[in-house]
């Protein structure tokens, strides 16, 4: 794309970004693919293929739907390439394609809707017979994290290091500490740093880099997010003690 000198500089949009910027109809495979997706039906069809292979008259029974109806959905979902099928006999079988954008889709509709592939935990569970249960897994999980608070992880990372699906991760991490991963670091940290302003006079950008912030303004607003005051004035109030 061609730069353009914009209107307002407001030093947000970076000359490789305005440059790179793919024109609108590139986006025009993401779009149609979102129109394709626009129907809870075809969603739930497509979610199913992913992890079976089954014909016409099975997907109708089990999903209380007219065997046309869904028909209709098997058509529009291999002509967008993410089916394919496969005779045997007089049987017409259907299952998700082994593409990127199949599998890409399969993960997002998973990731929008919290819900745990029966795959990766079939997976998983065999990985696991041989080592830890999900519930050490995510003990060591929560290990790592609190060992070491100048570190942050993604759930992606944790994800692939402990070989846990993600889902499943922040599900049992939230049921043992009753809180989200991030929601639980946040306290933690801040914890940490109640700490510090208790037993230390280092500076409280010191203390911020400390416990894992990489400015003193975020950690300001962290800690008065959680603490309801600046670390200032808890400093003044523990100084007062």
């Amino acid at each position: 794309m061609e730069y353009k000198a914009l209107p307002h500089d407001h030093g947000h949009l970076s000359m490789k970004v305005q440059l790179e910027l793919p024109k609108a109809d590139t986006f025009e495979t993401v779009s149609e693919l979102m129109k394709m997706m626009s129907d809870g039906k075809r969603i739930q069809i497509f979610w199913l293929l992913c992890h079976c292979e089954e014909c016409v008259t099975n997907i109708s029974a089990l999903l209380d739907t007219s065997s046309p109806t869904i028909s209709h959905h098997l058509k529009l979902l291999k002509t967008a390439g993410l089916i394919t099928s496969h005779r045997e006999g007089k049987e017409v079988y259907y299952t998700a394609s082994k593409t990127a954008r199949a599998h890409v889709l399969h993960e997002m509709i998973e990731e929008i809707m919290e819900v745990a592939c029966p795959a990766e935990e079939e997976a998983e569970g065999s990985h696991t017979e041989n080592y830890d249960s999900t519930v050490q897994i995510v003990n060591e999980v929560h290990k790592l994290l609190v060992n070491d608070i100048t570190k942050r992880y993604t759930i992606e990372e944790l994800s692939a290091k402990f070989h846990i699906n993600q889902t499943t991760l922040k599900t049992t991490f939230k049921t043992m500490f009753g809180q989200s991963i991030g929601g639980y670091m946040k306290e933690y940290r801040i914890k940490r740093a109640k700490d510090m302003f208790c037993h230390s006079d280092a500076p409280i950008a010191e203390i911020a880099c400390a416990v894992g912030y990489e400015n003193q303004s975020k950690f300001t607003a962290a800690f008065r997010d959680v603490t309801g005051i600046l670390p200032r004035d808890y400093r003044k109030a523990q100084i007062k003690k």
